[in-house]
């Protein structure tokens, strides 16, 4: 499933990386779409198993699961961190009331109060919008003092067709403002992925980032294991801010963020069972479940589309013609009367839906079955809103004489111009009629 949340904050870096060979070999770097995110403690559980450098600590489901915790660590200066999957924790707000995602403890105690005001509640960053997100567990772990704090990321760049390591002195801090304030403070370095880094890449890194002499070795060591894990397990993104250098000389990954390619899910099975749905748009798992590519955006004309490519064509000409496409949706090859069912109760879910636009090319199915699946669903839904129907291919005609016959409000036309621009105008009689509160079947004439 497409997942729109990846980092913001490494792609910014990327964007605004200087890179160490020439722009004229190297095109601008973009990350990849498609990810499985995962929380915090789950990224430093990984590194353990690969004996990189994490502070010590451990998830709690519970408030007494969180005192006891503390308790085990032993240690009276910790951090509790709500197990969100966004951006901004520290800096959020909880749905009630409490100020900060991420909190400096001192006790058992004060783990257990902590917690029971942040599990079950849902925590609003800059990243998740009004609603928020839910957090069903903490993170304790100790607090680790850091002489030098530093960023570093590995992504996969397809522009180069390879990974690529982004790293920047200035750790610990929004990485996006590093990006915007002091780019030459970025630097992006090309791995050959048949080459892998060497150790030659990984010192040059490691001394770049300004680790100490004595802790260069254990910072290459660092390096060169956050990509062995990037290959191994099929990563898109691995982003640990800050990665320190503590104050008796030891190099800790103090935050982790890691992102996985969704097309590795066969072969990376322990990993894909870590997915926490609860995190994700609930739609959007629903539409994945069935077999549907869906991302909801902000516009008011629904579309319901067999393929990417026709899709974002579709979304295009919307925006084209003065609309503002409500989402993405790919029903696939199939487009079987049960897919677009489905589609159709997914779209109209959102209330700001005034038209919908089903432009489908009839190839494995004909266009007359899709048109009886199409005319069952408004029927069995009954829906008031607009239907604009560009359906193209097999039986196409046969398709046009069943929509036009039905009596339902469903507007066949063949061209897709024409269709787009129709789709905006009964968008905006739709959204005229519900501003003066007049019905829908009055304000179309039908």
């Amino acid at each position: 499933m497409f997942n729109v949340a990846r980092s913001r904050l490494a792609a910014s870096a990327m964007r605004s990386a200087k890179p160490q060979f020439s722009a004229a070999r190297i095109p601008a770097v973009q990350q990849q779409q498609r990810n499985l995110s995962i929380h915090e403690h789950l990224s430093h559980d990984l590194l353990r198993k690969y004996n990189v450098g994490v502070p010590k600590g451990k998830n709690a489901y519970s408030a007494a699961e969180a005192e006891q915790i503390a308790k085990d660590i032993g240690n009276d200066d910790m951090v509790i961190k709500a197990q969100v999957l966004a951006g901004g924790r520290g800096k959020g707000t909880f749905d009630n009331g409490l100020k900060g995602g991420v909190r400096v403890i001192y006790s058992p105690t004060e783990a257990k109060m902590f917690a029971e005001q942040m599990i079950g509640h849902k925590l609003i960053t800059k990243q998740t919008g009004a609603a928020g997100r839910l957090c069903n567990s903490v993170y304790i772990c100790e607090r680790k003092f850091a002489r030098r704090e530093f960023y570093l990321a590995i992504l996969m760049d397809r522009a180069s067709q390879g990974p690529v390591i982004v790293s920047s002195s200035q750790g610990g801090m929004d990485i996006e403002g590093v990006a915007k304030e002091n780019p030459d403070a970025i630097t992006t370095t090309y791995i050959n992925i048949n080459e892998g880094v060497t150790d030659e890449i990984a010192r040059k890194v490691a001394t770049g980032l300004g680790f100490s002499e004595q802790c260069i070795e254990e910072a290459m060591h660092t390096i060169k294991t956050l990509y062995q894990i990037f290959i191994e397990k099929d990563a898109t993104q691995i982003e640990i801010n800050p990665l320190s250098e503590t104050s008796d000389h030891k190099v800790l990954c103090m935050d982790a963020k890691f992102g996985f390619d969704d097309n590795a899910d066969y072969r990376q099975k322990e990993i894909f069972e870590w997915r926490d749905t609860t995190q994700e748009d609930a739609e959007e798992v629903r539409a994945a479940e069935s077999g549907l590519n869906f991302i909801k955006l902000d516009g008011d004309i629904g579309c319901l589309v067999n393929g990417a490519g026709l899709a974002m064509a579709t979304m295009d000409i919307i925006k084209l013609n003065g609309g503002q496409p409500a989402n993405f949706l790919d029903v696939g090859g199939g487009a079987t009367p049960a897919a677009i069912k489905e589609a159709f109760e997914l779209i109209t879910s959102d209330p700001k839906v005034t038209a919908i636009f089903v432009n489908i090319f009839g190839g494995i199915v004909r266009c007359d079955a899709i048109a009886h699946g199409l005319i069952n669903t408004v029927k069995d839904l009954n829906l008031k809103i607009p239907i604009i129907a560009r359906l193209q291919g097999t039986n196409m005609e046969q398709a046009h004489t069943l929509i036009n016959d039905s009596g339902m409000k469903i507007f066949s036309i063949d061209d897709l111009q024409s269709a787009a621009e129709k789709s905006v105008q009964l968008s905006k009689v739709v959204k005229m009629a519900r501003d003066i509160d007049v019905g829908v079947e009055f304000s179309l004439g039908i």
